[in-house]
């Protein structure tokens, strides 16, 4: 332990600090449609979606290979590259979270490290051929087959329930949706969890303290299962009610069949080390959902701004990171420290405006006044 310095105990802290974000801001990810449909109820929810985010967190590390040594050269990185990268990712997820958009943490994460990076050590410290195979092409196929699944498995569902009692049909599912949504939760630990061992893995090579190629050490393995199974917990109810209500009138069948269509792609990925976005895979599915039961029952508007948000994660990410990187690197520890005051300045603002529209277990099922159809509002105030 003697190479962790005080640069590095930050990159350590602020990681643990985005892990904790990047939890409440995916809770949707897996519970969203389950508590929609009252599959499963807002607190029970994001206990067991905590729980099994933790457990997912040792099934795998492959993920964490892919960031520790993948998309950057790690032995050009430093720790305040990454911690700059961090900063970049939290302030971006806590900006989303704000507006109740689903973007993805991951490319939040991912952004904000290229930009530091490049930054720190120029273009030949981030590997951009990684980058596109790893991040970019399951970025835009994974939401896709998702949705694809999901769209197959929705109408199957109905079509074969057809003849069936309507309310026999939706408990069926909705026990069903128990064991989907709770297979989400664990696969999103086995991948989303992994990125942040993999930031702590690459602080760690980037001191000496491990060597070059190494995996995440157990200490490292369960503080990131447990940050991010701690922020799941807490609930990140506007991003649950943009999901769950916000996207697409959706029943149990449809839940069902979102969840497990998620649950393939993100578990395959997974295992092939490929970094991509659980917020993306499931808002496909639920898409995918949507449109397998009926297409006017998708709100397009709602679904046009997450995929803005989508385009714009990565470079806006990278963006702050860049800027972040710049003071850091140039500023030594007083850059650190300044940057990290003005993070948690922002983050505070965010907080406190955040508190004027509170969204909660209570009122989670709600449908967000925004997205819904200007005639259909129309009527409704009528």
């Amino acid at each position: 332990m003697d190479h962790i310095t005080f640069l590095v105990a930050m990159v350590i802290v602020t990681a643990l600090a985005f892990d904790f974000t990047n939890g409440f801001h995916d809770t949707a990810n897996a519970m969203a449609t389950s508590i929609a449909t009252g599959a499963l109820r807002p607190k029970v929810a994001v206990l067991i979606s905590g729980a099994l985010n933790l457990v997912g967190a040792f099934l795998s590390t492959e993920v964490a290979k892919t960031i520790s040594g993948g998309i950057v050269n790690d032995a050009l990185v430093t720790p305040g590259m990454i911690f700059a990268g961090l900063i970049g990712a939290i302030l971006w997820n806590l900006m989303t979270w704000l507006l109740g958009l689903p973007s993805s943490s991951s490319h939040a994460l991912f952004g904000g490290l290229i930009g530091a990076v490049w930054v720190g050590a120029g273009r030949s410290g981030v590997h951009f051929d990684k980058v596109v195979e790893k991040i970019l092409i399951p970025a835009v196929a994974s939401p896709i087959v998702a949705g694809l699944a999901a769209l197959g498995a929705t109408y199957l569902a109905y079509r074969l329930t057809q003849r069936a009692k309507k309310d026999t049909v939706s408990r069926g599912f909705r026990s069903g949706q128990v064991a989907s949504a709770s297979l989400v939760s664990l696969a999103h630990g086995t991948n989303d969890a992994q990125k942040t061992m993999g930031v702590i893995t690459l602080a760690l090579i980037s001191c000496g303290a491990l060597g070059k190629n190494a995996g995440p050490p157990l200490w490292v393995i369960l503080t990131a299962g447990l940050a991010i199974a701690t922020g799941t917990y807490i609930g990140g109810w506007r991003i649950i009610r943009t999901m769950g209500k916000g996207l697409v009138d959706i029943e149990s069948p449809q839940g069902f069949a979102a969840e497990s269509a998620a649950t393939a792609v993100i578990l395959t990925s997974a295992n092939l080390g490929f970094a991509l976005s659980t917020t993306q895979v499931c808002s496909g599915g639920i898409l995918g959902a949507g449109v397998g039961r009926k297409l006017a029952e998708v709100r397009w508007g709602t679904a046009g701004r997450m995929a803005l948000a989508w385009l714009v994660t990565l470079p806006a990410a990278a963006v702050v990171g860049a800027l972040a990187a710049g003071a850091v690197v140039h500023g030594g520890t007083l850059g650190t420290v300044l940057i990290a005051l003005a993070a948690l300045a922002v983050a505070v603002v965010i907080v406190a405006l955040s508190r004027r529209n509170p969204v909660h277990s209570e009122n989670v099922n709600s449908v967000p006044h925004a997205s819904i159809d200007p005639a259909r509002r129309a009527g409704a105030e009528a």
